[in-house]
């Protein structure tokens, strides 16, 4: 009994340690965000056991779009104007984000391709409340939480609605309407689902949530890779 509780001690001190380094340099995080931040690599693990393909949807070869994707405009996180024709010559993906949820630690993820691939592509988040309210802040709170815990030097837009009806943000619109990119009609199944576009504005895959930032498939087809 005493060596069983002496285990049980150790386990529950070695997981509380493992929350405590992995929240290190935290900021304004509350108890749920580092405990989800910490729970992150076991929920990857669990995906892929699931399965490797699962959640990923490409284009079968390349298609030309009906609506232009370079057209497109939007507003940062700082109420700029911006639009997508800047990013022409560049891949991009755009993400849906949430500050309080599951998917939240692929902000890492993100900034890591980011800085890998800085020369041919740009990731744009994309915060949305419309998942379960995991995006409650208003955007001053939302850059800031994303900028001081996850290092997020990519563009941020304003805080906007990605999923299907009137409100839906028009880069959205396009990404989820096949009369206009040409073949996906599959809209955010949740936070961080993730949409890639070529250097010529064609919709090349939609990653579900499930699907890391660091997933093969996702790498190489940055890389341009087949």
């Amino acid at each position: 009994m005493i060596k069983k509780t002496w285990i049980l001690s150790a386990l529950v001190l070695l997981v509380a340690g493992y929350f405590w380094l992995i929240n290190i340099g935290a900021e304004n995080m509350t108890g749920r965000q580092k405990f989800l931040r910490g729970a992150y690599p076991v929920l990857q693990a669990i995906n892929r056991l699931l399965g490797a393909k699962k959640g990923k949807h490409m284009a079968e070869g390349p298609i030309k779009p009906p609506s232009p994707f370079h057209e497109l405009k939007w507003t940062t996180i700082s109420g700029e104007q911006a639009d997508m024709s800047q990013f022409r010559g560049r891949k991009v993906l755009v993400v849906n984000t949430a500050s309080d949820c599951g998917f939240t630690p692929q902000f890492d993820g993100l900034q890591a391709l980011q800085e890998r691939y800085a020369d041919r592509l740009a990731v744009i988040g994309f915060p949305a409340n419309d998942f379960k309210q995991q995006e409650k802040g208003g955007d001053a709170d939302i850059a800031q939480f994303c900028r001081r815990n996850y290092g997020v030097t990519f563009p941020l837009a304003a805080k906007s609605s990605v999923v299907k009806g009137p409100n839906q943000h028009p880069v959205y619109v396009w990404l989820t309407d096949p009369g206009k990119n040409g073949w996906n009609d599959r809209p955010p199944v949740w936070n961080f689902s993730k949409y890639l576009v070529d250097e010529e504005g064609r919709l090349v895959g939609f990653f579900e949530s499930s699907v890391d930032p660091s997933d093969r498939d996702i790498v190489m087809s940055i890389e341009g890779r087949p």
